[in-house]
């Protein structure tokens, strides 16, 4: 089982993190549009497990991903996640609610990826805007293997976010989910 040791902030410097990003590593730009399902209770949410099928979309290509993420190993948030590419994401999203899920929350999330390894740690930095939202945030992850070695990969996902300029205040566990949920809340409140 790998454990997704994993770190986001709001970025205040959104270009000046990119140029140093570009610098590390090739800037692979996606689109990806993101559906979560969850019981009609929400139950699945609420002990926080997330069930995603995400459609990874790049310049020449498209690629479907389901994500199955077990509840939080660590007060950062980082979970253990199962995740699997799949043919066809239609049928899967015809699986899940054929077993009784409903999509909770769908949206799109434009990114800018960069890979790199750093310390024997290999590492995704995804500086992310989500139309939806204000402001651009930034992800620095990397997999380690058991619970025990998170705040090892925590650690090195600091010091990678410190090179970058992002300072501890920066940081933030808010879900993309719950944030988009809010903003819609009160967008149809306005109306």
């Amino acid at each position: 089982m790998a454990v997704e040791a994993e770190l986001k902030a709001r970025v205040r410097h959104p270009e000046a993190v990119r140029e140093r990003l570009v610098s590390r590593a090739v800037e692979h730009v996606q689109v990806y549009r993101d559906r979560y399902f969850d019981r009609p209770s929400g139950e699945l949410t609420d002990q926080g497990y997330e069930v995603r099928l995400r459609t990874v979309e790049g310049e020449h290509s498209s690629t479907t991903v389901l994500t199955f993420k077990e509840p939080a190993v660590h007060a950062s948030g980082s979970k253990p996640e199962h995740e699997t590419t799949v043919a066809d994401g239609q049928a899967v999203a015809a699986l899940l609610t054929g077993l009784g899920l409903t999509e909770r929350i769908a949206f799109s999330k434009h990114c800018r990826n960069h890979r790199f390894t750093e310390n024997g740690y290999d590492l995704l930095a995804t500086l992310v805007h989500v139309p939806e939202l204000e402001g651009t945030f930034l992800e620095v992850e990397t997999q380690v293997e058991r619970t025990e070695d998170v705040p090892a990969g925590l650690a090195m996902v600091r010091a990678v976010l410190n090179s970058l300029g992002v300072v501890e205040d920066d940081l933030t566990t808010e879900q993309y989910t719950d944030a988009v949920a809010a903003q819609r809340a009160r967008t149809a409140s306005v109306e």
